[in-house]
């Protein structure tokens, strides 16, 4: 029995003598080598297909977009990590009712020198500039308090340290930002708490805001000091520590993630 044995990049023929069909002569021999020779075409092309062990499995897509909706939570919780906030402090919890602040504006009289009247308004480091004396803190005095204090100063300049001071305006700017319906700067000329000075912005946006981690931004010193506050109980109706705004605050209202 004579074999022979062909070997091919992926494939393999094997036969041997005594399969071979009987000889054929004239056309049929024709016919029979082109039909052989698509048979063959056609399993070499089925050999060439690539194969997949049955062991192999997809991934369901509800299993990969659960994993992708983890990553994105860790990702955003990590990034909420990084914000530093304080306690909320008594002095924003007690509103400074009377007392003199930035953005008010004081009218000072002065008995012993007419050239030292004057009109300022309180900056927002909360100082104010008088002749001879320089610089005075104002901020979170009350008006006759504040007089005492520059009659105590001015005793050693004038004859006359008579100084009278009245509050011609106390309207403060307060910045409401983020996710409410009317976002900027509101003025507001009587102690507001930051859920009355969100509402004066429009409220929160129904689907968006988030009151869980609202952002307030209390300036003092030149510093930010960031404090955050959960509204959330306030609008279900249960009660909560009223927080106070000063001159110059900024809310921040954030997105809610779901």
């Amino acid at each position: 029995m004579l074999a022979r044995a062909f070997r091919g990049r992926g494939f393999s023929l094997s036969f041997s003598q005594d399969s071979l069909p009987p000889a054929l002569s004239g056309r049929e021999a024709i016919n029979k080598q082109t039909e052989t020779a698509d048979n063959t075409t056609s399993t070499f092309e089925m050999i060439m297909l690539p194969i997949h062990s049955s062991s192999e499995k997809k991934t369901p897509i509800s299993i990969r977009l659960a994993s992708l909706l983890l990553c994105l939570i860790a990702l955003f919780c990590t990034g909420c990590q990084t914000t530093k906030t304080v306690a909320v402090s008594e002095k924003w919890v007690s509103p400074a009712r009377g007392c003199l602040g930035p953005g008010d504006v004081v009218k000072l009289t002065f008995s012993g020198n007419s050239e030292f009247n004057q009109i300022q308004r309180v900056r927002a480091d909360g100082k104010i500039s008088l002749p001879v004396v320089g610089e005075i803190i104002a901020d979170g005095k009350r008006p006759g308090d504040f007089q005492r204090e520059l009659c105590g100063l001015y005793k050693n300049q004038l004859q006359n340290n008579e100084v009278v001071v009245a509050v011609e305006s106390n309207i403060m700017p307060v910045y409401v930002s983020g996710f409410v319906n009317k976002p900027g700067k509101i003025m507001i000329d009587r102690p507001t708490t930051v859920l009355e000075a969100i509402m004066e912005a429009g409220g929160f946006q129904p689907g968006y805001s988030n009151p869980r981690k609202v952002i307030l931004l209390h300036s003092s010193n030149g510093k930010h000091i960031p404090c955050k506050l959960d509204l959330s109980a306030a609008l279900k109706g249960r009660e909560m520590d009223a927080v106070y705004v000063s001159p110059n605050d900024v809310i921040y209202v954030p997105e809610s993630i779901f």
